[in-house]
């Protein structure tokens, strides 16, 4: 069977490139921010949230987009947006977002579009061109599972981290989230 096969180094591959983009690491200051405004984030629901959102893009993302008559590029772009608030809001420490309902924060903006992103979604839609699908997959659950690893423990990152320590990451990577929501509005806009 030919399309049942297993590739360690596509999946090493992909696993590395997801991760890449995902960057759960570099969001650990976003979390916790959000988990402070939220009260607590249910780290179950958004990593399977974005689980579910990342395969089902994977085997629907074009079709999809192309129903609803949005194009991949619009879509990044839509999504470049959201991280720069986001990018914004940990800068410059003054919220956009009015969460009415804190439990939707493990929804959006966390498991989209921070986690199962317009860049996750965008890099999935290429790898599928390169690598098989069995092993993309494998890929996702793979990071989805330290993805929930690091939802799980943000308190004790948190305490690990310290006070000054977090917002001295917070300033850091929202200068970093802000350079790649500019970047990927550049690249997708054509600027």
């Amino acid at each position: 069977m030919e399309y049942l096969k297993f590739d360690f180094n596509q999946i090493l591959s992909t696993t590395m490139i997801l991760f890449a983009i995902i960057d759960i690491l570099g969001s650990i200051p976003i979390i916790i921010e959000l988990r402070k405004k939220a009260g607590h984030i249910q780290s179950e629901k958004a990593s399977v949230v974005a689980t579910v959102l990342m395969v089902l893009f994977l085997f629907a993302g074009e079709s999809l987009l192309s129903v609803i008559g949005v194009d991949v590029q619009s879509f990044a772009i839509a999504g470049s947006l959201v991280i720069f608030f986001i990018a914004m809001e940990m800068v410059l420490g003054i919220n956009f977002f009015k969460e009415e309902a804190p439990e939707t924060v493990s929804i959006v903006p966390l498991a989209f579009p921070l986690i199962a992103g317009a860049g996750t979604m965008t890099t999935l839609l290429s790898l599928k061109t390169e690598y098989h699908t069995q092993n993309i997959l494998i890929g996702i659950l793979l990071n989805m599972l330290f993805v929930y690893f690091v939802l799980k423990n943000t308190a004790k990152l948190e305490k690990l981290l310290g006070k000054s320590g977090l917002n001295v990451l917070r300033k850091a990577f929202g200068v970093i989230l802000l350079a790649i929501a500019i970047k990927l509005f550049r690249s997708n806009a054509g600027l």
